[in-house]
């Protein structure tokens, strides 16, 4: 298999799990699975919630995934698998560490992406909230006043001196 067609498979399992993502964020977590989401919209520090268990569901899809592509000697079970884990550690890293700080990096890190999809992220924890159900991609509109608004920041910098 060439490598190109293993980026191919690996970015397209990624970008397929942020679908999957908001599909059972909207209608898993916030449907008939909302006893073990409710927690997660509950901010009080804990360091495990039952939310998690979601996570750990979709670690052992790709672990499943992993070890079937291995024992097919790597075909593209196992790079599926790959893009599975690598939006894992994705979700992980934006969602858990730098959104929520369940753990303490990343405080001072930001740029326009980041504080777009953070905005419709903590949108989506406001009360009676029903958008936004999306983990590494917001809704256009956060992008464009991000954006927008930045761009009218540095006009108004530079005409007023």
């Amino acid at each position: 298999m060439s490598w190109y067609f293993i980026v191919l498979i690996v970015l397209a399992a990624f970008l397929f799990m942020e679908f999957m993502a908001w599909f059972t964020h909207k209608y898993v977590m916030h449907g008939f699975l909302w006893n073990l989401h409710k927690d997660h919209h509950i901010r009080d520090g804990r360091l495990f919630e039952w939310n998690d268990l979601f996570a750990v569901f979709f670690a052992a899809v790709s672990i499943i995934m992993l070890y079937f592509g291995v024992m097919a000697a790597y075909n593209f079970k196992f790079w599926i698998g790959v893009g599975i884990f690598l939006y894992g550690v994705a979700y992980f890293l934006f969602h858990d560490v730098y959104v929520h700080q369940r753990v303490k990096m990343f405080r001072n890190f930001s740029n326009r992406y980041l504080r777009a999809t953070v905005k419709a992220h903590k949108e989506h924890h406001t009360p009676h909230t029903h958008e936004n159900y999306g983990f590494l991609i917001a809704p256009i509109k956060y992008y464009k006043e991000e954006f927008f608004a930045k761009t009218q920041n540095s006009k108004l910098k530079t005409q007023n001196p």
